[in-house]
């Protein structure tokens, strides 16, 4: 038999130790700045203005102003002038034919004992003889529109970093034996 060598080997054990790592970030709200203007609204009324015109109801009830009075007295001696004249001439005509029965003298001029009526100085009376205008002023309005003004400040983020750690170590150190065989020395 042949003589063997033993060979005895142990492994390198490492160990290990490790620490995590910490990362850390935190940012502050921002900052924000509003402002507002408010919004404003104007409102201006006016009173309606309002014209009312009596004159044709003064004619009616008065005679209204002198000049009126003397225009209807003028216009209406006019008109009476001109009736007298065609009530003498058809008086004169009856006066030519006063053989004709009815047409005497007592019966043409008897007639003529009404006196004539003066011109009317008033105006005519009517409903519509006061005039009302009624003008309605629009109102003013004025409007100025609300105002935000936003002003935003942000913040840089803050952050911290705590490296992992490890930790190498020999735990076991490697071997290496060798063990002769048993030599049987006696011959």
């Amino acid at each position: 038999m042949q003589p063997i060598v033993q060979i005895r080997q142990t492994p390198a054990l490492i160990g290990l130790d490790t620490t995590a790592g910490k990362l850390s970030i935190t940012q502050p709200k921002a900052d924000l700045q509003i402002t507002t203007t408010p919004g404003e609204l104007s409102i201006q009324q006016f009173e309606p203005e309002m014209t009312i015109d009596q004159s044709a109801a003064r004619a009616a009830y008065t005679g209204g102003t002198y000049r009126e009075m003397s225009e209807r007295i003028y216009s209406g001696v006019e008109q009476l002038w001109l009736q007298g004249i065609a009530k003498r001439m058809e008086q004169g005509e009856r006066m030519a034919n006063f053989h004709k029965p009815g047409n005497t003298i007592a019966d043409v001029y008897g007639e003529d004992w009404r006196p004539v009526s003066y011109p009317e100085v008033r105006g005519p009376a009517s409903v519509d003889n006061v005039h009302i205008d009624v003008r309605v002023v629009p109102p003013q309005i004025e409007y100025r529109k609300a105002e935000v003004r936003i002003e935003a400040t942000a913040h840089k983020a803050e952050i911290s970093y705590n490296p992992a750690s490890v930790e190498v170590y020999l735990r076991q150190k490697p071997s290496l034996s060798f063990i002769p065989p048993e030599l049987n020395v006696q011959m």
